[in-house]
């Protein structure tokens, strides 16, 4: 009994006892579980606000990187236009519409390739005298359009001339940002350039970065929606830009914020945990309240839940940390233990696949492996490199890793995929230094690399030759079948002419139709020559393109390193040169720069010189050559024939002086003389008497022939049917469309119209039922063998035959005697004229001619 009842109240205790510990365990383990739950929480959001203000840093500088990148490429672009001697010529010296805008040098070609806004030309007085907006010619000056002055960027671009820099500038159009470039237009190195006095003009060019634009460049760098920031939206990231003067733009974009993303993938999986937990741990308490053992095992339950959430934390403190895509976990051996689910959805790969295998065999570093390099700085906390990996579609794309040592367990770091990002830097970089259309090295690689053979070559004494090659008959293309065809051709010649250099060689496109070729290593002159007919065949060789025969030839110039020039400047200016000289000597051809020739350039830019100064200065002479009728010796007219009483040269013949005036834009001034001083001598002959003018066809491409005609007869008081404008067949070959319409004015006008040289083009009869005629003359080349050759006598009376079922006059030149008279006579031609008429007259001795005519 005794013990009975000493055991009985033991008994009964010990439950109670255990119960009592039971639950003061549970009220413990609740209130560190409750401070667990709220750390764990309190955490993951300070980490995901971390990685949210990290994506947007990383925002602003891609949105800074994008704006960056378009202002290189538009300083790139405009440099290749404003340091080079063809813009020079054709928009400082003259403004030149059909080079500039038909031909698409400055014109449609910036807004349809590079999608650039507006472009203008400031001439030397800072007036805007060209402008292209949207793509399409305009008269609106810069300052206008843009509603602010320009005269500051202007200044500023002359004053980096000399170092041939470009000025930029973001600046605010109607509060739309805008990026401004602008540079001086210099000849360069360009041999045939002559620069005059004037203050250089100026290219300006404006990429207004409108939605449109900020969109795409945003989607470039992997940012949505990038746009100006608009009140009140909270949701977007933001970044602001300084432009010129402190001028502040703010962007924003729709916001990628793998904080938010992280926060609710894993608090709900914190919540479920500590649920589980709880759950679990009441259960056992519950039905192990006496047991000790049952007890125990709860209190270690406990400690492996509260191990599992400070890994937990840890893993997310990593993640905030790295700002990543997906998440990696290695041992120390290098073998892949864990993958994120963001893995499987980044790269389309299998965990499984990659789970137990050695990073190296998975990744590829550009120097060495991932584990060694991981190794190697063991100890840093945080580490960041580039490796590349295959997708599964069997790309190669790259990723930025970012680890951190985890003791002696291993490696844990995060993947960020930036292969968009990586293509787009390639692409930037690639567009700097090689040409859109041909995918040839441009300007600026050409020159980098001629810098580096130079040194190269004259340090081991190799020669460098350069050959500078200029396509023949290809502006025709452009003009008869289109830009589009022109640029299919341009792109199959730098195919062929890449066909023909070596892997140390290079060649690139400099210019329009122009290529240079530079060839390193010894070689003979001979195998230069062999090199020169396999190009020139090469090139010669038909290009079909839409069922198009298409023919072209070239013309290459050849300079020769150290014997010609040890600087690439030099080198590039003597084969321009030699390719002048080649194109002088018939085209198709090729030449070798010599120390004559650029004594030949010298002296035709001084004999441009005087010709500017003799149109100025009155050493410009008129000679009359009369025109009479066939069939009664009467005296009808007289063809204009200027001469240049030069100072030291004595009277130099057109042929002399023409070509270079035409050349160097001086015909319209040498053409507007011409046509004044004549109609002027007309206005004093009778009124049966007419006078015959030639146009140039530099004049029709000039766009002001009509109100050029229209001023000189209103000047002199000339009767505009007294007065005959002879254009040779060149005209409508170059513009048959812009020919016919300037025709039609000036037949507006009053004027007569005359084919000269009739008979020597493959197209004449075409010409004559399209275009308005009102005469043509037969070349002197069919009349000077009128005694000898039957079948031209044959072809002058078939031509007759022509011209009177058409109401043509027809006059043949080249009457050289008795003979060709009467021939001519017989087959009832209207008009003649030559030495046996009479000889080219001056102003003084027609004037008795017509005297002794009258009397």
């Amino acid at each position: 009994m005794l013990k009975s009842s000493f055991t009985s109240p033991a008994s009964g205790a010990r439950p109670a006892s255990s119960t009592s510990l039971a639950q003061a365990s549970l009220v413990t383990f609740c209130a560190s579980l409750a401070v667990v739950f709220a750390l764990a929480v309190s955490l993951s959001l300070y980490f995901a606000r971390g990685l949210d203000s990290t994506e947007q840093a990383q925002g602003q500088s891609l949105v800074q990187k994008s704006i960056e990148a378009e202002r290189r490429l538009l300083q790139l672009t405009i440099k290749d236009y404003s340091f080079w001697g063809e813009a020079y010529r054709h928009l400082h010296l003259t403004v030149d519409m059909e080079w500039a805008y038909v031909r698409e040098n400055f014109g449609p070609a910036l807004y349809d390739d590079f999608g650039y806004q507006a472009a203008f030309v400031i001439g030397p007085s800072n007036r805007s005298v060209y402008a292209v907006i949207d793509g399409k010619y305009e008269t609106v000056a810069a300052a206008d359009w843009l509603g602010r002055p320009v005269d500051e960027w202007v200044a500023a671009a002359r004053g980096l001339a000399d170092d041939e820099k470009v000025f930029t500038a973001l600046t605010s159009l109607a509060g739309t940002p805008a990026l401004v470039v602008a540079a001086a237009i210099t000849p360069s190195t360009d041999p045939t350039v002559q620069a005059d006095d004037r203050l250089p003009s100026v290219m300006l060019v404006v990429n207004r970065l409108d939605p449109q634009r900020l969109e795409t460049l945003g989607a470039n760098m992997g940012l949505q929606g990038v746009r100006m920031a608009r009140p009140n939206d909270a949701t977007a990231a933001h970044a602001s830009l300084t432009g010129e003067h402190g001028t502040a733009f703010d962007l924003q974009w729709d916001a990628v914020r793998p904080g938010r993303q992280m926060i609710i993938v894993v608090l709900p999986l914190i919540v479920l945990t500590t649920l589980i937990i709880f759950g679990m741990t009441w259960v056992m308490l519950r039905r192990n309240t006496r047991a000790a053992r049952a007890l125990d095992g709860s209190h270690e339950l406990l400690r492996n839940s509260q191990a599992a959430l400070a890994q937990s934390e840890s893993r997310f403190r990593d993640v905030a940390e790295a700002s990543s895509d997906w998440i990696w976990e290695t041992d120390c051996d290098g073998r892949v233990t864990y993958l994120s689910d963001r893995f499987e959805a980044v790269t389309g790969l299998d965990k499984a696949h990659w789970l137990g295998t050695c990073i190296d065999e998975r990744v590829d570093l550009p120097d060495g492996s991932l584990l060694a390099w991981l190794r190697s700085n063991d100890g840093h906390c945080n580490l960041t490199t580039e490796c590349s990996y295959v997708d599964v579609h069997l790309h190669r794309r790259t990723a930025r890793i970012a680890a951190r040592t985890i003791g002696v367990q291993g490696f844990r770091g995060t993947a960020t995929d930036v292969t968009e990002e990586i293509e787009a830097r390639r692409r930037v970089e690639y567009l700097s230094r090689h040409d859109v259309l041909t995918g040839l090295p441009n300007r600026s690689q050409l020159r980098d690399y001629l810098e580096s053979r130079l040194e190269n070559a004259l340090a081991a004494s190799q020669s460098l030759i350069m050959l500078t090659i200029d396509l023949d008959r290809f502006k025709p293309v452009n003009d008869l079948l289109g830009h589009a065809t022109g640029d299919r051709v341009l792109y199959e010649i730098g195919a062929r002419i890449r066909q023909c250099v070596r892997s140390q060689d290079i060649v690139a496109r400099v210019g329009g139709d122009e290529f240079v070729m530079v060839v390193a290593g010894p070689i003979g002159h001979e195998e230069i020559e062999a090199l020169c007919r396999r190009l020139i065949e090469l090139i010669e060789q038909v290009i079909e393109v839409d069922d198009q025969d298409i023919h072209v030839s070239a013309s290459i110039g050849i300079a020769v390193s150290p014997g010609d020039a040890a600087h690439a400047p030099e080198l590039l200016r003597y084969s321009d040169i030699a390719l002048y000289e080649a194109k002088a000597s018939g085209r198709g051809t090729w030449r070798f720069y010599d120390g004559d020739m650029n004594a030949r350039i010298v002296e035709r830019r001084r004999l441009e010189s005087d010709l500017r100064y003799a149109i100025k200065h009155g050493e410009l002479r008129l000679h009359y050559q009369p025109r009479f009728r066939i069939s009664d010796g009467q005296m009808v007219g007289a063809e204009a024939l200027v001469r240049w009483q030069h100072p030291q040269r004595g009277l130099l013949a057109p042929d002399a002086f023409i070509p270079i005036a035409e050349d160097t834009g001086l015909i319209t001034a040498l053409g507007d003389w011409v046509m004044n001083a004549a109609c002027r001598q007309a206005s004093q002959w009778p009124e049966a008497l007419f006078i015959s003018v030639n146009v140039s066809s530099k004049e029709f491409q000039n766009g002001q022939l009509v109100e050029r005609v229209k001023a000189a007869l209103q000047r002199t008081g000339l009767t505009a049917a007294r007065l005959e404008l002879e254009v040779t067949e060149s005209v409508m070959l170059e513009d048959a469309d812009n020919a016919l319409t300037l025709m039609r004015a000036l037949k507006a006008l009053g004027v007569r119209l005359a084919m000269d040289d009739f008979g020597t083009g493959y197209s004449s009869l075409s010409y004559l039922r399209s275009f308005p005629f009102d005469g043509l003359k037969i070349d002197r080349s069919f009349v000077s063998r009128l005694g000898d050759s039957q079948p031209d006598l044959a072809i002058i009376e078939a031509v007759i035959g022509l011209g009177r079922a058409l109401s043509l006059t027809v006059t043949a030149e080249g009457v050289e005697t008795q003979e060709h008279l009467r021939l001519l006579d017989s087959v009832a031609c209207d008009e003649g004229q030559g030495y046996y008429l009479s000889r080219p007259l001056d102003g003084a001795s027609f004037e008795e001619l017509l005297l002794t005519a009258c009397h």
